[in-house]
């Protein structure tokens, strides 16, 4: 599993971790029933706590995107990912109509939004 933590970023190591892992579920990286590598190789292969990977797969558990099973694992939930996506492009709108009534209190034109967000989503 391929997660890169970054300690320069405001995000908690757990959160980071749960986020990218959401990810991997919602593009198909990552399919129903697959298993997740044990809490503890998680966190020796990013020489973190197990403590960080256990709250990471907790918050994952509780938002329904894995199952864990005593002794066996954590497994990707079969949960609708269209439904997780729709959740998504929804509060994605969210941000945006902020955004947009931001943008226009400041004189902000469309193409110069454009421009910020181009140059945004390419630093990433």
């Amino acid at each position: 599993m391929n997660i890169i933590i970054s300690n320069s970023s405001g995000q908690p190591i757990y959160e980071q971790i749960a986020s990218q892992i959401k990810s991997m579920i919602i593009t198909g990286e990552l399919r129903e029933g697959e298993a997740l590598p044990s809490m503890r190789l998680l966190a020796k292969e990013l020489r973190i706590s197990v403590i960080t990977t256990k709250r990471a797969y907790d918050e994952l558990e509780r938002e329904g995107f894995i199952v864990s099973f005593t002794g066996k694992g954590s497994f990707v939930a079969g949960k609708n990912i269209e439904l997780i996506k729709e959740q998504h492009l929804k509060e994605i709108e969210n941000h945006m109509q902020e955004i947009l009534k931001l943008s226009k209190e400041c004189g902000l034109k469309l193409d110069e939004m454009i421009e910020m967000m181009t140059l945004l989503y390419e630093g990433e």
